[in-house]
């Protein structure tokens, strides 16, 4: 079984939205496809995360469904614990499955997430009262039955570069990293398993534990292959020095993606606040492009009209390249700038 579920891609005729941008704000112009972009500057993909409700909606599949937009998708919620082990040793992939048909259907990448988290997590794991051993098993059979290519270990660090409290570590300490990546390389020799987390992206005390995480992974052959930058940032506020934390990643033995990609902004959108985040795409992009060992790039959704920003940060949201009518805003052509 290939690392990425590589299936193999077919050719996809170019078509867009239509629709105008409302309030008269401009509007993306490039005609450059995405994925197409990113693979002839030497990245493995350009990508979208996704969602099973969105997939009613046919305006928005016509995009999502052009492998020259996105060479690979991630599905959104659908592979997280409490949607495929809601109860213990009980596995359900319907929506899984709905999405991993989607990508092999369309000849997209699949790219899994997540295997351990410590939210959206059922109850009975959330809440359980385990041995150490028996928390180790419920971790290795988790992670075995859902590996392919995967954010095996989602979000372990608080900002202040601590290790978060939850069932895993409060049971396990570090080790339970440990479990889960060996667990998932025996499920799968061939899986890319990756670390993914956010406030990565810049020097500090966050970073700093990432990198020594990964020193300690490598000096004790634990098998880890990638650093996923989430990338879940603000109009104007991009690290300046991301493309050097890139680097020092990859001087560690691992490559990088960026695997959450969304720029949000205080609404209501203006034309400076539209052409900043098409700057900062740019950045991102940039950033990534000059570094052999970033990859691929994966925006968290396309479109406005799907992203979470809106229902988690009061007041922000516009942080997606597509508008809610599915429409290219300027941030597209920041992203084919930074390809350039």
């Amino acid at each position: 079984m290939s690392s990425w579920l590589l299936f193999s891609l077919t050719s996809v005729s170019s078509t867009s939205a239509t629709s105008t941008a409302s309030g008269g704000l401009p509007t993306g112009t490039s005609t450059a496809f995405l994925d197409t972009v990113a693979k002839a500057a030497g990245k493995l993909y350009f990508g979208t995360a996704t969602d099973n409700p969105e997939l009613t909606d046919t305006a928005y599949t016509t995009i999502l469904d052009q492998v020259a937009y996105f060479g690979q998708i991630t599905p959104e919620n659908s592979m997280k614990w409490d949607a495929t082990e809601p109860e213990q040793g009980v596995f359900t992939f319907t929506e899984a499955q709905q999405i991993v048909s989607l990508a092999k259907s369309n000849g997209q990448i699949m790219r899994g997430h997540n295997c351990v988290w410590y939210n959206q997590l059922p109850s009975w794991v959330a809440d359980g009262t385990f041995t150490e051993a028996e928390l180790t098993e419920i971790i290795q059979t988790h992670c075995s039955t859902l590996v392919d290519a995967w954010d095996i270990i989602n979000e372990p660090f608080n900002d202040d570069g601590t290790w978060r409290s939850d069932v895993f570590f409060n049971t396990l300490g570090e080790s339970f990293v440990t479990i889960a990546l060996e667990a998932a390389a025996a499920a799968d020799p061939n899986a890319k398993l990756y670390i993914n987390d956010y406030n990565i992206e810049f020097e500090g005390v966050k970073a700093t534990a990432m990198m020594e995480l990964v020193q300690s992974l490598k000096a004790a052959g634990t098998p880890i292959d990638g650093i996923g930058f989430e990338s879940h940032f603000i109009v104007g506020e991009v690290p300046t020095d991301i493309q050097a934390i890139m680097e020092a990643f990859v001087s560690l033995g691992v490559e990088v993606a960026v695997t959450e990609l969304d720029i949000r902004m205080t609404l209501p959108e203006t034309d400076a606040l539209l052409a900043q985040q098409k700057a900062d795409y740019q950045t991102v992009i940039s950033a990534c492009n000059a570094v052999p060992g970033c990859v691929g790039v994966t925006i968290w959704d396309f479109t406005d009209e799907f992203s979470w920003i809106p229902g988690t940060f009061a007041g922000q949201g516009a942080a997606c390249p597509w508008d809610d009518n599915l429409v290219k805003k300027p941030a597209y052509d920041g992203i084919i700038a930074g390809f350039a």
